[in-house]
């Protein structure tokens, strides 16, 4: 069974940063591509930033490019997204996820990602 928890968010002023963790329970971490989404009130949950099993290759959402970066610790089974320059439109439950599949390219696709954490809630607002 995959565990996954993360913690990090909270509110911030535009222009601000934070630092979102997801730690994964087990010895498993390593066989999983990551991901980040994001869900917005009323709106439909987005992808955020994936990265390969061994974090070499990443792949970001245009909104946040720039701005974010995804990185990962298989040493300590943990999955990082550091966020800086917060906007107010990045406000929302941000939730790690992990896709199992063999496949070449990172998915940006939430179907694709069979494990999912809780959330931790972000909030940007002055």
């Amino acid at each position: 069974q995959v565990q996954l928890v993360e913690s990090g968010g909270g509110l911030v002023q535009p222009g601000g940063s934070l630092r979102l963790s997801c730690a994964h329970s087990g010895r498993t971490f390593g066989r999983f591509r990551m991901g980040w989404f994001r869900q917005a009130p009323g709106k439909e949950r987005e992808f955020v930033a994936a990265t390969s099993r061994i974090g070499g290759t990443t792949s970001y959402a245009d909104s946040v490019k720039g701005r974010f970066t995804i990185s990962r610790d298989n040493d300590k089974n943990t999955l990082y997204l550091q966020m800086n320059s917060l906007k107010p439109e990045d406000t929302a439950v941000y939730s790690c996820a992990a896709d199992p599949t063999l496949a070449a390219s990172l998915s940006t696709t939430s179907t694709t990602y069979v494990y999912w954490g809780q959330g931790t809630q972000v909030t940007v607002s002055s």
